[in-house]
């Protein structure tokens, strides 16, 4: 039982803090950016993101508008113009904004490119600090 409860606690201390998608959003920039020293990069990304914290200055994304439309075009490998539904969600939880308990609930349409870039960019701005 003592188990189950640090288990809760730990969970809940993830989430209250956002450690997950702090976690996610540090491996996607890694492999976005592919830094030669990858400790140090994460060091002044971290420092990056607490003096944008602290200042209330919101912290530039990696992600630009040319960089949603790459990530879309490589999970659209046909060329049809459309993802499926489990392609979006899995291109949210490696951008970060999802979470695995998150219910996205699929509505049965493809994804077009305006529907993917009209979900990410608002998340990608507001970010989860």
């Amino acid at each position: 039982m003592e188990t189950s409860s640090r288990e809760l606690q730990a969970a809940e201390y993830l989430e209250k803090h956002h450690i997950k998608e702090l976690v996610s959003y540090l491996t996607s920039a890694l492999l976005f950016f592919r830094p030669e020293k990858p400790k140090e990069y994460l060091i002044s990304l971290l420092e990056r993101l607490r003096i944008a914290k602290v200042t209330g200055v919101a912290f530039p994304f990696f992600m630009d508008n040319s960089n949603i439309v790459a990530m879309f075009e490589m999970m659209d490998s046909s060329g049809r113009g459309t993802i499926s539904f489990v392609q979006y969600k899995e291109a949210l939880k490696t951008l970060g904004l999802s979470t695995e308990d998150e219910d996205l609930q699929d509505d049965g349409h493809k994804i077009t490119l305006d529907k993917f870039k009209e979900e990410v960019q608002p998340s990608l701005k507001t970010g989860f600090l």
